[in-house]
């Protein structure tokens, strides 16, 4: 007498299916919806495969095209941010006017120099800290439609596109807060010198050394916290910004209100200036509170610095370098989407 044992597939096919039977009636419906199926089928397997392998495709090219867009932001923006930096922490009279900042920094070390130190660090860490921002962002899209109800084909709410460039801001504070804090070191410490006298840093390593050495990490990524209270809010207004403004650019039917065509680079450079602007307008005296941290010498705390800025002039102290933050926005953020979009279309021309 003969018997018929099930196969391995039949096997682990069954097994998969209790296993999803017994998930969803254990846990009350509205988390029963969000745990993920187990593949109960060889094409279920072969599908939930694909599918990963597509995110994840599309995930590196956020990646990528992110790091692109922030390498094109600190060649055009540098100047317009060691100004701005220049002015939030220099002493009370020492520039007059941003103008004044270009002035006498390129006369003391000259055009190049005198524009673009601290370069480096940003030209460094700028990639990693970009292609995260815009990786971060495409994931908090998956999550906020994975745990909220979007609307009608698939499109996001501009609070849920905000709420998704908030959780951008989390994982890239990681690489920003150590690399704006050698970034501002480096761009400051020119203007205490005597003249003849010779840098105390001669570059990012440098720096990363010596912090190390007087304070551990923590010392490198001291302001950590004062960056994510500025990146937090600030990305949530950028890529809300951005998305709104894409949105009122593109072409339209009249009658059906349904896109008939894709955005220009023009649209999409003005929307990304628009964007940097409503980026620094909520978070400037947080900025400003950051640069002074992360170039105060000593064990200084938030309260202190607040304290202190506000002692120098009240509520307008929090805002020294606002013109050149906003002067910096519009080129550099322009320059951040187009370069952004210009890698995604040079990306899809090669892989499809």
């Amino acid at each position: 007498m003969s018997s018929t044992s099930p196969s391995p597939s039949g096997t682990a096919s069954h097994a998969a299916s209790i296993a999803n039977q017994t998930l969803h009636a254990s846990l009350p419906a509205p988390l029963a919806d969000h745990v993920p199926h187990i593949p109960e089928t060889k094409a279920e397997l072969k599908a939930d495969a694909k599918a990963a392998a597509s995110t994840a495709s599309a995930q590196i090219r956020s990646l990528a095209a992110g790091g692109f867009g922030g390498v094109c932001a600190v060649i055009v923006g540098h100047p317009f941010d060691l100004v701005k930096v220049r002015l939030q922490t220099a002493e009370k009279g020492a520039y007059s006017s941003a103008v004044d900042v270009v002035r006498k920094s390129i006369a003391r070390d000259g055009l190049k120099r005198g524009l673009y130190a601290g370069v480096s660090a940003p030209l460094v860490g700028v990639t990693p800290m970009f292609a995260v921002s815009f990786w971060g962002y495409d994931l908090g899209k998956t999550l906020v439609r994975k745990y909220s109800t979007v609307g009608p084909d698939d499109t996001l709410s501009i609070a849920q596109v905000s709420a998704a460039g908030f959780f951008s801001a989390i994982p890239m504070t990681a690489i920003t807060a150590p690399f704006e804090r050698v970034k501002v070191i480096l761009q400051v410490q020119d203007q205490k010198l005597a003249p003849g006298e010779k840098p105390r840093y001669s570059g990012g390593l440098d720096v990363v050394r010596s912090l190390y050495k007087e304070g551990g990490v923590r010392s490198v990524f001291r302001g950590s916290a004062a960056t994510l209270a500025r990146d937090g809010p600030g990305s949530a207004a950028y890529f809300a910004a951005y998305e709104y403004i894409k949105r009122k650019l593109t072409p339209v039917d009249p009658v059906t209100g349904k896109t008939t065509g894709k955005l220009s680079l023009m649209a999409i450079t003005c929307a990304g200036a628009a964007a940097g602007v409503a980026m620094w307008i909520p978070v400037f005296p947080i900025d400003t509170v950051k640069s002074r941290l992360q170039t105060s010498e000593g064990n200084v705390g938030v309260g202190s610095i607040v304290r202190e800025v506000y002692g120098r002039g009240g509520v307008k102290a929090f805002f020294p370098g606002f013109g050149p933050a906003l002067a910096r926005a519009v080129p550099a953020n322009a320059a951040t989407f187009l370069g952004v979009e210009l890698a995604h279309q040079a990306m899809n021309k090669v892989f499809g």
